[in-house]
């Protein structure tokens, strides 16, 4: 089936970056994006019109924990290690298959109906995600965190291990390459080295990608100074673990040093502004990871650090802060932080066939509302994207030239029943 969508502004990708189509039409083939451009062409069975929106490349949340939906709000006002060793943990050893099922299709319709497209997941029962997933027509990256609180424990007999590599032989490649599976160490704090040299050693046999959290917050990073002599990405680094596809959420303590490992190393970071100042962590050094060619992509983080799934809040966010913490509004550029959350995540995921509307690549976009108030005029698009839209300004997301949401409704996905199982699933665990 081919479809023409028309009548709407597009904003494309060329060869020197970004290119704004104020009014044209953008046809798919299938899956595929097969014309962009300004005339109307001919040869397509369907047509949609889509005045008074713009076209952008589906938004690409690349580091959230989608079930702690269910944890939306639990903790708030604590430091990383009290939220998460005092509140979060103890919870989380009560979760059930199904308490990770509800959680995980809740966070799906949000993440839907505020643009997002694909998303990388760091949680336990993986398995219940991928499902929920495959069920709804999106593209993901999930993982089984591995951990190891007991030095004297052998790699061999970890069950977290174990799993995370059964759930890649089980899922990697599945809903037809929407589903990828990658590879993941917790964090440094809850992981043993001899755990992680083993785990690195089988990433490298599969040519996996490696998903961590790194220098989250100054304690973190400090006291595996103290412990080891080494920062977490020098400690990560020396077993190993940097030696296939690698990239670090969070990075707000990095070091010079660290960062130029990782502009060696080619690992990617993964900046999540609003968890970073809901928790008090700090501001990650963005502009001198970009400047030393480091991949920056943007992530969510979990809903009960931030307190939402909304990508283009952290669009927002991301392109704000930093000018303010540097007292320069050129510090960062709107182009910069779109490509954070477009191209630079699909890099991320290593899916080389999304993140830009371009002819042949896959047609995973968000439409954007841009006749409210606040959205007009349409002066700057890329200013307009990042300082003014808002999550309800998103009319219709596509991946794979199938519509999953618009106009306020799911097709693929049941919002009643799922929105009412989360509400369930959360009173059993939280008593509200």
């Amino acid at each position: 089936m081919k479809l023409l969508l028309s009548n709407c502004g597009i904003l494309a990708s060329g060869e020197g970056g970004f290119e704004y189509i104020p009014r044209g039409f953008l046809g798919i083939d299938g899956k595929s994006i097969d014309y962009i451009g300004e005339k109307k062409p001919e040869g397509y069975e369907r047509e949609r019109d889509m005045t008074g929106t713009m076209l952008i490349p589906g938004l690409i949340n690349a580091h959230t924990h989608t079930p702690m939906t269910l944890l939306r709000g639990v903790g708030s006002g604590l430091t990383l290690q009290e939220w998460l060793f005092d509140k979060i943990f103890p919870l989380e050893d009560r979760l059930t298959p199904e308490d990770v099922r509800a959680g995980s299709e809740l966070a799906l319709l949000e993440m839907l109906s505020t643009g997002t497209t694909s998303f990388t997941d760091m949680y336990m029962m993986p398995e219940e995600t991928v499902e929920a997933v495959l069920g709804s027509g999106m593209k993901a990256n999930i993982c089984r965190p591995v951990q190891c609180f007991d030095e004297n424990e052998r790699p061999e007999d970890n069950l977290r291990i174990r799993q995370s590599l059964e759930l890649f032989d089980r899922y990697n490649g599945a809903g037809e390459g929407r589903v990828l599976i990658d590879f993941c160490v917790h964090a440094e704090y809850t992981c043993k080295p001899r755990a992680v040299a083993y785990y690195a050693d089988l990433l490298r046999e599969r040519g996996g990608n490696l998903h961590i959290h790194m220098s989250e917050t100054k304690k973190e990073h400090s006291e595996c100074v103290e412990r080891y002599g080494m920062t977490p990405a020098e400690w990560f680094d020396s077993l190993g673990a940097f030696g296939s596809d690698a990239f670090a959420a969070h990075c707000v303590w990095v070091t010079e040093g660290d960062m130029e490992l990782m502009a060696r190393r080619g690992v990617s970071a993964v900046h999540c502004p609003t968890s970073n100042m809901k928790l008090g962590s700090g501001f990650a050094p963005l502009r001198r990871m970009m400047d030393l060619g480091i991949n920056v992509a943007l992530g969510t983080d979990g809903a009960a650090s931030n307190n939402n799934l909304n990508m283009l809040e952290e669009l927002h966010l991301a392109s704000v802060i930093h000018n303010g913490y540097a007292c320069d509004p050129t510090a960062v550029k709107p182009a910069e932080t779109v490509k954070m959350a477009t191209v630079n995540g699909a890099r991320v995921q290593r899916r080389a066939d999304t993140g830009q509307l371009r002819v042949g690549m896959r047609a995973d976009i968000a439409a954007i509302d841009t006749t409210a108030p606040h959205m007009t005029p349409n002066i700057d698009p890329l200013a307009l994207l990042c300082y003014s839209a808002q999550g309800p300004d998103v009319r219709m997301t596509m991946v794979d030239g199938k519509i999953l949401y618009e106009d306020g409704k799911f097709l693929t996905l049941d919002a009643e029943r799922i929105i009412s199982a989360a509400r369930e699933r959360a009173l059993r665990l939280t008593g509200k």
